[in-house]
């Protein structure tokens, strides 16, 4: 179904290569004049708390994000709030756990941040790799959506298609991160935030309009149009209102609450900030943008089910990703705000492709290319060269899984890289901060262990198999019951980093007051 107009699809290319050509001048623009790398990494750790807050925010918000929140709220009512809510709970955890501790310790990577307390290139090379784990997810996701929204909005058609418009999006994600490095993604964060802001804004405004501005009548006509009656307004509609649903919707949340906010990406953010003050006042208004982004993505879904209806979404797109632009439509027929609709994807789509693709090449060149495989670090010029390597590297793989996983559930495939970083990264950071005790058979025991629960349970489960919705439905082997097994494996995260300390040899104690003092003040630690 195209739900665009010819004038429209012309006015949306128009629009989004305009602005695909602004945000590649800005990159430009911003490009450092040296290979730094302090400067690539962290932007010289000059962005200012409301520079690095919209950051943050735009890092955070992915297209997953708005598209998705947005569907699982029409289609399951109270069960997406409850997971937009979960979302702004993770960032605001983090905010007050780690936004301090993690910029004092003056690192540019994950595997930098765990090397300060425990150093060795094993630890390193589990952060390299378990960061990569989790940025996959999240830039396969983010390449496979943009395929649909432009299939439901240009009406494209046809698999020659879809991989001409993945690929397209790869390359520009791949050169934007490239070329700007934190400062460059920083800028399209920032855009990316504004616009967003707006169309979003726009959208719950018109849509409250459409209810006498009455949340009330607006919840009342959206459980009519969701076809769900008031069962839409409890819980149950997303995994079922059995006990292993409940389980279900309680394990998604833990994932989520412990693990949205811990992805490379976003605490890669709080490094770029100037000092731990600084650091928790950007997180503090991130948090505020991103509550008041997903109350607005909430309204959205809401409004999708009381103004579209199921009936709506499933003749247009049974994905649901299209969910937005279908809104747009209903409220205004197809003119100026379908093309801001679309700008605001696409922005949000190039902005988190991009920064998640920073991450993970950043790690991959400053803990594997110079810290591993060289005995001294490399030249500042060799880094950066290392970092934008190890970015192309990330972008083409990234590309190649997503034209793989075009019909796959997206949803399904983000829940893996949230419960990855919930179930490894986040005990170990919690570890890392705060036990004395903590050893490097510890931390390798939690991230190595944890990661391969999650992967052996999500493969066995009945989000790879068994249903419709499932990314195999025509084969069944799911014989863990949880779509999600957060809670099994977040508990067991920390359970292996207590069980490994506990049989591992055990560090000096004067080394753990070295990095505690650091942590807190700021001042470096030496080993």
């Amino acid at each position: 179904m195209n739900i665009a107009s010819p004038g429209t699809e012309t006015a949306i290319f128009v629009v989004f290569m305009l602005f695909v050509g602004f945000c590649m001048l800005l990159c430009v623009w911003v490009v450092p004049e040296s290979d730094d790398a302090a400067e690539f990494y962290t932007a010289n750790r000059s962005l200012s708390p409301r520079r690095n807050a919209l950051a943050i925010a735009g890092d955070y918000v992915t297209a997953i994000t708005f598209l998705a929140t947005t569907a699982v709220v029409a289609a399951a009512g109270y069960d997406g709030i409850l997971i937009a809510c979960g979302t702004v709970m993770s960032l605001l955890l983090v905010m007050v756990l780690f936004a301090e501790p993690l910029r004092n310790l003056g690192g540019y990577t994950l595997g930098e941040t765990f090397s300060r307390r425990i150093p060795g290139r094993q630890v390193r090379a589990a952060a390299a790799l378990v960061t990569v784990l989790v940025c996959l997810p999240f830039l396969v996701v983010q390449l496979s959506a943009i395929s649909s929204v432009l299939v439901y909005l240009l009406g494209f058609g046809g698999r020659s298609a879809t991989m001409l418009c993945v690929t397209i999006v790869g390359v520009l994600m791949i050169s934007y991160a490239a070329m700007g490095g934190m400062r460059g993604t920083g800028v399209i964060q920032i855009i990316k935030v504004a616009l967003l802001s707006v169309t979003v804004s726009a959208l719950a405004l018109l849509t409250l309009a459409r209810v006498d501005w009455n949340i009330g009548t607006l919840l009342s006509v959206a459980a009519r149009g969701s076809g769900r009656s008031t069962a839409f307004l409890g819980p149950g509609l997303e995994f079922g209102s059995g006990f292993e649903g409940r389980l279900d919707d309680f394990s998604f949340l833990t994932a989520i609450v412990f693990g949205a906010a811990c992805t490379p990406h976003v605490i890669m953010r709080l490094f770029a900030s100037r000092n731990a003050r600084e650091a928790r006042a950007s997180m503090r208004l991130a948090v505020g943008i991103t509550g008041l982004l997903c109350a607005l993505i909430a309204v959205l879904g809401l409004g999708v089910a009381a103004l579209v209806g199921a009936a709506g979404v499933k003749a247009a797109d049974p994905s649901g990703l299209s969910d937005v632009l279908l809104l747009s439509h209903q409220l205004n027929g197809g003119g100026v705000l379908v093309v801001l609709t679309a700008c605001a994807i696409f922005a949000t789509q190039l902005a988190a492709v991009a920064g998640v693709t920073l991450a993970a090449g950043s790690s991959l060149a400053h803990d594997v290319m110079t810290r591993i495989r060289r005995r001294r670090p490399a030249a500042e010029g060799g880094e950066v060269t290392a970092a934008r390597l190890g970015i192309v590297g990330v972008g083409v793989l990234g590309i190649a899984l997503a034209l793989l996983v075009q019909q796959w559930n997206a949803i399904a495939i983000a829940g893996l890289g949230v419960d990855l970083a919930a179930s490894a990264i986040f005990p170990a950071l919690v570890y890392c901060v705060a036990w004395p005790g903590f050893t490097r058979a510890g931390l390798l025991s939690c991230l190595y262990g944890a990661c391969a629960a999650v992967l052996v349970l999500t493969a066995f489960s009945p989000a790879v198999s068994g249903l419709p919705t499932s990314l195999f439905p025509h084969r069944s082997f799911d014989w863990f019951p949880l779509w999600n097994p957060g809670l099994i494996t977040v508990p067991l995260g920390f359970a292996l980093g207590w069980i490994g300390s506990r049989l591992g040899p055990r560090l000096s104690p004067a080394d753990f007051r070295a990095f505690e003092s650091q942590s807190v003040t700021g001042v470096p630690v030496s080993h």
